[in-house]
């Protein structure tokens, strides 16, 4: 059976490849949920792909991912990165590695954007690689996934 990895997405995503695509590009979210099955399938995983506008929605999912018991969590919060501390609190309820992606550069943007609530909980953040930095975090979490696996032998 493959590990399920859970790719959540927050508010906006769903504009992605028409809204400012000076900074978040012109790729579509199904141009990422394709590059993240087609990524999850090389490393022998499954993908639980998923966007909400909703913050309620957002938690509901990571727990979900918990009852569940999903091998690892790739987030996308958009804008709920610097102000969520609900979904922080779920993703420290969380017990699989879990990992924070942001198209843009977060940290060299606006000064409200620097702070990630989310970071607090993810064991790695991947930031301004665009859409590629979906690839390298499911790339990265099969890793981790792996290294967790060898450590309970």
């Amino acid at each position: 059976m493959p590990k399920t990895v859970y790719v959540l997405n927050g508010p906006n995503l769903n504009l992605l490849g028409t809204r400012e695509p000076e900074i978040y590009g012109h790729a579509t979210l199904a141009d990422v949920e394709k590059l993240c099955r087609v990524t999850a399938r090389q490393h022998g995983m499954s993908v639980e792909f998923r966007q909400s506008n909703h913050e309620g929605q957002i938690i509901d999912w990571i727990q979900e991912a918990g009852a569940r018991k999903a091998d690892g969590l790739i987030i996308n919060p958009a804008g709920y990165t610097h102000t969520s501390i609900a979904i922080l609190d779920a993703l420290l309820a969380f017990k699989a590695p879990i990992i924070e992606v942001h198209i843009s550069d977060i940290n060299a943007r606006e000064p409200f954007r620097r702070h990630s609530y989310v970071s607090q909980a993810a064991r790695a953040v991947i930031s301004g690689q665009g859409i590629d930095g979906y690839a390298r975090a499911i790339g990265d979490l099969a890793a981790m996934i792996d290294a967790e696996v060898r450590a309970k032998v």
